[in-house]
């Protein structure tokens, strides 16, 4: 299969009835991600079907957030509170950071089936009952019927908090797509394009999901902001963060075998070599950008979370980290994040092996390529 812009972006005109798809800003990465899938990922044909569902998702979920704004243009008058974002490199805590946070009533949080489908705008009402749900879970007992590691490697529930790469990728700037296949080209322009209106969409469709369901102070969570946080702050210019820390010898050999599983979906191609010097290559850039851009705004808008710390004391150290940033962490708020920890225990969902060796890294030269982070952060664990 070869994919063509026009062809999906009829096929998505198509699948609503919808033409408009708003300011033409996310056409470059479209064409991006076209050109590297066709010409790079060497697809697969279980490849081709998933990838080209997911774009036909992203463009008809433009369409449908254009098309509720047309229709309501009020919803632009709401106002985002925060946010507050849980970064810090992957496999380091921050899905489990990030769902004892959504566990505190004060913050809104972006559930799996919002980021999906995030129209029609959800409703107080029947937020528990939404038919999204269901569909969501529809679709996870599938994905794990059909790639059962992965309910080892990462935690996803329906109704939990999600990563908000969903939102990034209706603009079609997100490196979710080189997670599911290697895309270099993409890949080379994503890392220093212009995010700014990347993330002013990925607020728009924060408005439209608060609009009849609040609370309207929001939490949200991916490794990924932290390539881009001048660009976020200028869409969020309150924005705090938490950001998690572990050693980085540890992380980086689940980070390559999660990326290696999940390419293997669409994908024969494996060379895991390549891939390790590629993913230390970039999450490397990542952590370099985040702590200058620390360095400029200042502290007051951080919080740090050692990974050791999340695991043996998640309430005390969730307690400390919202004292840090100035956040009121109420009775309420430790009953809740208190009953997620007991739920969520660290390892409740088994293990997977793997080995850094098996990526051609060694935890020596991982470590000198994050020296000045180690440096730092506590991030011993």
């Amino acid at each position: 299969m070869t994919f063509s812009a026009d062809e999906l972006e009829d096929g998505a005109r198509a699948a609503t009835g919808l033409d408009d798809f708003g300011s033409s800003y996310y056409r470059e990465g479209l064409e991006r991600t076209i050109d590297a899938l066709n010409t790079e990922a060497e697809l697969s044909e279980m490849g081709a079907v998933i990838q080209h569902a997911t774009i036909s998702n992203a463009l008809i979920q433009r369409l449908n957030v254009e098309d509720t704004y047309a229709r309501h243009p009020e919803i632009d008058d709401e106002v985002v509170g925060g946010p507050v974002f849980v970064i810090g490199l992957p496999r380091t805590g921050t899905t489990a950071l990030s769902q004892l946070v959504a566990a505190d009533p004060q913050f809104r949080s972006l559930r799996m089936w919002e980021s999906q489908a995030p129209t029609p705008p959800p409703e107080a009402a029947t937020q528990h009952t939404d038919p999204r749900i269901a569909q969501a879970e529809a679709g996870l007992a599938m994905l794990n019927e059909m790639f059962p590691l992965m309910k080892t490697l990462y935690n996803s529930e329906a109704t939990a908090a999600t990563e908000c790469q969903d939102l990034m990728g209706m603009s079609f700037r997100t490196f979710h797509f080189d997670g599911a296949v290697r895309v270099p080209s993409y890949l080379a322009w994503l890392m220093d394009c212009d995010m700014r209106e990347t993330y002013s969409f990925h607020r728009r469709v924060l408005k439209l999901l608060q609009w009849h369901c609040p609370p309207t102070l929001w939490h949200l969570k991916t490794p990924v902001h932290m390539f881009a946080l001048d660009a976020l702050v200028a869409a969020y210019p309150n924005a705090k963060f938490m950001w998690s820390h572990r050693d980085p010898a540890k992380v980086m050999g689940s980070v390559c075998s999660l990326i290696r599983y999940v390419r293997s979906w669409s994908s024969d191609r494996d060379d895991p070599v390549e891939l390790g010097a590629e993913q230390l290559d970039s999450w490397a850039e990542a952590v370099r950008r985040a702590m200058d851009f620390r360095k400029r705004v200042g502290d007051e808008r951080f919080s740090d979370v050692a990974f050791a710390d999340l695991q043996t004391a998640p309430v005390n150290t969730l307690r400390t980290s919202y004292e840090s940033l100035g956040l009121v962490f109420s009775e309420a708020a430790a009953g809740a994040v208190e009953q997620w920890a007991g739920e969520h225990k660290p390892g409740s969902r088994g293990k997977h092996d793997y080995a850094l060796a098996d990526f051609g890294l060694t935890p020596e030269g991982v470590r000198e390529r994050f020296a000045d982070y180690l440096d730092a952060y506590d991030a011993t664990a």
